[in-house]
């Protein structure tokens, strides 16, 4: 049991001060307010709920710094060209270093703020497409490094069965990735089997990677084995993506994925950036759960999400850091604001009526990440997951601020360093601003990159 003692702390019914909480068990299990602090209290500043990071590929967080460069080749870099770079990556990473890059990765988001993460993972075999003996070993490897570093794992195993739309054949790297609908569900069925060595608020959902790299044959095969846990797909990434899909299956693939699949509140729907107004409104009432991604849609060139009419029909969203080219949550939500305020030259957009932008960003993705990843999250209540994040109103960035304004200047004014204490389901994992095994995490991922660089 631990207690936790914030001189403010903000809870379902609003801003409270001298709240005192008990942990048990993972789960926050009572809440006083206008408390006094006791012995062996942990005392904190500002004490929030900790956001989910409901979309990741770990393993990317290697290639942060090396796409950037230009190529001389004629034409514009794209999504497209940057994809080119990462098959060409992933002919030389091994499962030593898979797990490494995990653990620096996950350990990086924990101090940023983030107590649980939305694993999409794709990777599955070894260079050329051989699998491994062990159809999870890469899964396993992504545990490893969650279990190290305590952040809270919903895992989700990739289908990923075509290089293309219209079934087009696996070329390259992307041969690390393929599977049938038969060898993907011994894949779910070996990656719960390992599962079950990690904390009990560890979920296994499963993710049908597009509908370019699946088939609706397929999709309809593997619904079945999420077995009410998360269904996590990409959707609407890229214009020549919706095209494709438009030309293939006569319909846009938000539209196709609506009429075709039961969406709602187990699916998250990946970027979603293309969308029709009739699309953002079917989405945001079907309650799903719309994962964006704005460092990576910002880096890549993806364009903006249609924010303001999503959320204006009252949808659900969450942030996640995709390609981790920079892990900061701060940044994610500050990024999605102002890329609705570069599109439609205005100010405080993400906000229905008068209100905070900061509070409606930060618990609206509180709220919807938690949703995303199946986790009892989100929230400061006796019931919910112990997923905390305390930050330090002293900070110049911050220093001053009333309650009610503490999100907008985390949001609009502070760097991560504004956070001193992270747990997941109450494992007290950042202390001080720094992960507990920080020194550890790092060594080894230096020597897994010294290993990588050496082999490119």
């Amino acid at each position: 049991m631990q207690t936790v003692f914030a001189a403010t702390a903000c809870l379902p019914s609003g801003w409270a001060s001298d709240v005192r909480l008990t942990l048990d068990g993972g789960s926050i299990t009572r809440i006083a307010t206008g408390a006094a602090a006791q012995a062996g209290d942990l005392r904190t500043d500002v004490l929030l709920p900790a956001l989910a990071n409901l979309h990741s590929h770990s393993f990317q967080r290697a290639m942060a710094g090396r796409t950037e460069h230009r190529a001389p080749a004629a034409g514009q870099d794209s999504f497209w060209t940057w994809r080119a770079l990462m098959y060409r990556f992933l002919d030389h990473l091994t499962p030593d270093q898979y797990e490494a890059i995990a653990a620096l990765t996950f350990m990086e988001m924990l101090e940023a703020g983030y107590a649980s993460v939305g694993e999409f993972h794709y990777v599955h075999h070894q260079p050329g497409g051989r699998p491994y003996e062990d159809p999870a070993e890469l899964s396993i490897r992504v545990m490893a490094g969650a279990a190290e570093t305590g952040i809270g794992l919903t895992h989700l195993p990739v289908l990923y069965s075509y290089g293309g739309a219209q079934k087009h054949p696996l070329a390259g790297g992307q041969r690390r990735f393929g599977n049938t609908v038969p060898r993907f569900s011994d894949l779910v069925t070996a990656a719960r089997g390992a599962a079950q060595d990690l904390p009990r608020d560890t979920r296994v959902g499963i993710a049908p990677h597009s509908l370019r790299a699946t088939c609706p044959d397929d999709l309809a095969a593997v619904l079945p084995l999420a077995e009410g846990n998360p269904i996590h797909i990409h959707i609407a990434e890229q214009p020549r993506e919706v095209a494709e899909i438009q030309g293939w299956l006569g319909a846009r693939p938000v539209e196709w994925l609506l009429g075709a699949a039961p969406v709602g509140a187990q699916w998250c729907l990946i970027h979603a950036t293309h969308m029709t107004q009739a699309e953002t409104r079917a989405l945001a009432r079907s309650g799903a759960v719309a994962g964006l991604c704005p460092i990576t849609e910002s880096n890549l060139g993806d364009g903006p999400f249609n924010g303001t009419g999503y959320l204006s029909e009252q949808g659900r969203f969450g942030i996640g850091s995709d390609s981790n080219v920079r892990i900061s949550l701060v940044e994610e939500l500050r990024t999605l604001e102002y890329s609705q305020r570069l599109r439609d030259l205005g100010r405080n957009l993400l906000v229905r009526g008068p209100g905070s932008v900061g509070e409606t960003l930060y618990l609206g993705a509180a709220q919807g990440g938690a949703q995303a990843l199946g986790r009892d999250a989100g929230r400061l209540e006796v019931g919910a997951l112990a997923d905390l994040v305390a930050i330090d109103r002293s900070h110049p960035a911050l220093f001053g601020l009333l309650p009610e304004q503490i999100l907008d200047g985390l949001c609009f004014a502070a760097a991560d360093h504004t956070v001193t204490d992270v747990w997941a389901a109450g494992r007290h994992m950042v202390r001080d601003g720094r992960h507990v095994a920080r020194d550890a995490i790092v060594t080894r991922y230096r020597a897994a990159i010294s290993g990588l660089l050496a082999a490119l």
